[in-house]
């Protein structure tokens, strides 16, 4: 067993003194000391890894990582981002921040970040319960949401209106929330020509695509949602699925099958590795 004593990794009070140094309103319930995320990232990480917070809270798990060299991604859906993450991570990069590891790893500022909000869902559903484009996004915003979603870069083009990315030079995307009919889909394909190719993401259509060998024709919803999960609230792994622990040599069970459907191995023949099995590269 491991005990990391509160003398060497620090303790809640600890941690709510380093709290108090940026918001001393709101020190923040439960927070982590410095010196015991020093621990974690010595052990776990070398200079310039990238280490995920994906609950960020007050925020010192990014402050560490920072102080000690290495990148970092936050994300804090409360508010905490706003009263807790940013200041204490612009007074570490101005190099205001003088408690937790500050003076044990000579930290004296520098650095930076991006900050980034998270945008509203793409597809919601309606009153009943069908997926729809959000009504939120405007007509560009959908343009450069369903280009990252399809793999191409937005680049909209002035001239021509169904250019809005493409992937090479001779492969387009056009979104729109028109229902597109044949008439309208015959006369894209005339324009777009035989030399090149255009996906075409719209809200609804009605003819067989295979009659345009030019056009790639994709309801937005239908795209969207085969692209990202969709409805789920828990992402908890479940444990109970995963499989058992091969036995050892030591505890096989002995094998009722008749001798001829077992598979032979010899003596110093490696066993094939597991999930469960540690070291090496896999």
């Amino acid at each position: 067993m491991t005990i990391w004593l509160h003398s060497e990794v620090g303790h809640n009070q600890d941690a709510k003194k380093e709290v108090k140094a940026f918001n001393s309103e709101d020190v923040f319930t439960t927070p982590k000391p410095e010196r015991l995320l020093e621990r974690i990232l010595i052990l776990a990480t070398n200079p310039g890894d990238l280490v995920l917070d994906s609950f960020l809270g007050s925020g010192t798990t990014a402050a560490v990582a920072h102080k000690m060299g290495r990148r970092w991604i936050g994300i804090e859906l409360g508010e905490h981002c706003h009263t807790h993450c940013i200041p204490r991570l612009r007074k570490v990069i101005d190099g205001e921040d003088p408690g937790g590891i500050t003076k044990a790893v000579g930290w004296k500022g520098g650095g930076g970040f991006r900050y980034y909000r998270l945008g509203p869902s793409l597809i919601v559903k309606d009153e009943w319960g069908n997926p729809i484009i959000n009504p939120e996004f405007n007509a560009a915003m959908l343009a450069e949401a369903m280009c990252k979603l399809e793999g191409f870069r937005y680049a909209p083009s002035e001239d021509i209106y169904w250019i809005h990315g493409k992937s090479t030079e001779t492969d387009f995307i056009y979104v729109t929330t028109q229902f597109m009919s044949k008439q309208m889909l015959a006369r894209l394909s005339d324009e777009v020509g035989s030399e090149r190719s255009l996906l075409i993401c719209c809200s609804a259509f009605r003819c067989d695509p295979s009659q345009f060998p030019n056009l790639t024709i994709k309801k937005i919803p239908k795209a969207v949602l085969q692209k990202c999960e969709w409805g789920h609230d828990d992402y908890s792994l479940e444990v109970k699925n995963l499989p058992a622990a091969p036995p050892t040599l030591e505890q096989e069970e002995p094998d009722d099958r008749p001798a001829n459907s077992r598979r032979k191995s010899g003596k110093g023949k490696p066993r094939q590795a597991s999930l469960f099995d540690m070291g090496g590269d896999q």
